[in-house]
């Protein structure tokens, strides 16, 4: 198979293994099976004529005695980028900006209540080339930069809380760079933010310090926090 051909590897699982050793192996890989959610066939439509994946399952949690369930959609997406790594900076967020909310749109369609982005959403995942520019341009305010305002937007148009981790540029304390998740509620207020210290910088490459962020929303409460990943070279 070349790698044009290439869609998944839930796919290739599914044409080349047989339905009894498939249910294993997705055990060994995934987990407990999950139930697939019925998403509106006007989302499925979307997200095929605008060429991205979109899958939808059932988490479930155990019953209570005294109050009735509750269901909370939540949306992840990964994204790649849309423009070329050496286009203007401002032309690579903008489009990105652009990608992500025709997906946001179909998330709405799905009912979903928390949408998170990926890790530095905005910019190509340029960190491990330990290279500053022009990456480090990416960097904006994690309480009124240009994607914060759009994720603002995004909130209010779609009733939806929005986690959004961005490479941050705090200009208070000296223009500092953080690996910042940004929690917009869904009435459009900054609720809060989630820091990991990530600087790319020549010699190495290293993810330390992590502060975690608790955000009361109205279907209950955020936990933001990026994953801790160390690397090393060789």
């Amino acid at each position: 198979m070349s790698g044009k051909d290439f869609e998944s590897l839930e796919k290739v699982l599914e044409t080349c293994v047989p339905e009894a050793e498939l249910r294993e192996v997705r055990r060994l890989l995934f987990g407990k099976q999950l139930t697939k959610l019925n998403l509106p066939q006007s989302a499925l439509d979307a997200a095929e004529e605008q060429d991205f994946d979109l899958k939808g399952y059932v988490f479930e949690a155990s019953p209570e005695q005294l109050r009735p369930p509750r269901t909370v959609r939540v949306g992840l997406i990964q994204n790649k980028i849309v423009l070329p790594t050496d286009a203007p900076v401002l032309e690579q967020i903008t489009a990105l900006h652009k990608r992500v909310g025709e997906m946001v749109e179909v998330a709405a369609m799905c009912g979903v209540n928390i949408v998170c982005f990926q890790e530095a959403w905005t910019m190509p995942f340029a960190f491990c080339t330990r290279e500053r520019e022009p990456w480090t341009e990416f960097a904006e305010s994690a309480e009124n930069g240009l994607t914060t305002r759009f994720c603002i937007q995004l909130a209010k148009k779609y009733n939806m809380v929005v986690v959004s981790p961005i490479l941050e540029r705090d200009e208070i304390h000296g223009g500092t760079l953080w690996n910042t998740a940004v929690v917009v509620s869904n009435n459009g207020n900054v609720l809060g933010k989630s820091r990991k210290n990530h600087i790319p910088r020549v010699g190495d490459f290293n993810e330390v310090g992590v502060t975690l962020s608790i955000c009361a929303i109205y279907m209950g409460h955020v936990l933001a926090m990026i994953f801790i990943l160390l690397k090393h070279p060789k």
